[in-house]
């Protein structure tokens, strides 16, 4: 990917990057709902525990990376709060 030039360019980057992680979190979402049919109740779905895990995994990651940790655990407790509202909303529906 060549250096964006101008703002336009800077936002087609960004324009591809979120097509990426569309992707990605559609992908997530499968397995999310997956989970859903291997948990007992709704505190194996809410799991603050993992929740934890995850958020403590992305901040080393982000570090790692270059990016800000609180950046990554804003995102991922916001993304986790949803696939969690989505598993829920699974989850209930097969009991």
């Amino acid at each position: 990917m060549s250096e964006p030039q101008s703002l336009a360019e800077v936002r087609a980057h960004i324009d591809a990057l979120d097509t990426e992680l569309t992707a990605l979190l559609a992908r997530r979402q499968e397995l999310v709902c997956r989970a859903a049919d291997f948990k007992t109740d709704e505190a194996t779905v809410r799991a603050p525990g993992r929740v934890e895990q995850v958020v403590a995994a992305a901040r080393a990651r982000a570090e790692a990376a270059g990016l800000a940790p609180e950046v990554a655990e804003a995102v991922w407790r916001a993304m986790i709060a949803a696939f969690i509202d989505l598993e829920l909303a699974e989850f209930s529906r097969d009991r």
